[in-house]
Formats: structure tokens, sequence, C-alpha cells
């Protein structure tokens, strides 16, 4: 005579089904978030990209600094938190100057907005574009200078 022995993994339980069912849906999902993932990763964005429109906006951003640069020290501009500037404190310029700051925030922003659109155009992702700028919103205000001002969260802050 001989013995059949019922192992669980030969029973036909249904909640075993369900648990066997539970672990293989885990894995599959686990498998295609790591697949998603890495595909991101290699995706990212080249914020370092150039390209001649590119390298016109830098050139007309780096000859504005150098008017910009007293108003950031002066605190009458700061760095938003979304990648632009603003005129923070009108009253820290002098009346008669205050339309010429005005354009020259204006002229700013337009510049890296064109910036922001692209680079994610150089990177064959226009609906990028936002991401970018808040990457380039972080690194402007990790990069501002002790004194200028910032805006975060809460409101605006001397770096």
């Amino acid at each position: 005579m001989s013995t059949v022995l019922n192992l669980p993994h030969q029973q036909n339980n249904p909640l075993d089904k369900g648990i066997e069912m539970k672990k293989i849906l885990f894995s599959l999902v686990l498998l295609l978030s790591t697949l998603f993932t890495s595909q991101f990763v290699a995706a990212a964005a080249d914020l370092e990209v150039n390209t001649p429109a590119i390298s016109a906006i830098k050139n007309s951003m780096q000859a504005r600094h150098g008017q910009l640069a007293a108003h950031y020290a002066s605190g009458a501009i700061g760095l938003t938190k979304d990648g632009l500037i603003a005129v923070r404190d009108a009253n820290a310029v002098p009346l008669k100057d205050r339309g010429g700051l005005n354009s020259a925030v204006a002229a700013e922003n337009a510049d890296r907005n064109k910036l922001y659109k692209e680079i994610a155009t150089a990177n064959g992702h226009p609906e990028w574009q936002a991401e970018i700028q808040s990457t380039f919103a972080g690194r402007w205000i990790d990069k501002a200078q002790a004194g200028w001002w910032v805006q975060s969260a809460g409101g605006w802050v001397k770096k």
C-alpha cells in the first residue's frame, strides 16, 4: 500500500491561489516600475545642451546681468521660486530708474522663458519645459550670492 502525501503546493486551495496571484502581480508591478524608472533616468534632460538659439539667449542674459547685479545686491529684485526674477522692493530704486528696471526684469524673464523652451526643444521633448524651469529655479537659488533675496515657499528670504 502506498501513501500519498498532500504537499501544500499540490492542494487546490483557492486561498493559496489568491496569495500566489498577489505575489505574481506584486513582482510584475515591481519589475515594471523598475523599467519605467530606468527609462526616465536614461531620458533625463541634458541641461547643458547648446544650440545657436540657446547661445544667443545666454549671451543676452549675460549682457543684462551687469545691469541687474546692483539691484540683486540692493534687494530691489530677487530670484523667484519659479525660475524667474521679480521686483521685490521698488522703493530701493529711485523713481526715475524704476521704468528701466521693470523693462530689464521683463526682458530677463522673457529670455529665461525662451531658454527653458529652447532647452526642452533641443532635448526633443518640448513637454519637459516645466521640469527644466523648475530645475533651473533651484539651481539659480542655490547659486545666488549672499545678500540676494530669493523666494521660498514661505515668501522672500535674504540669502
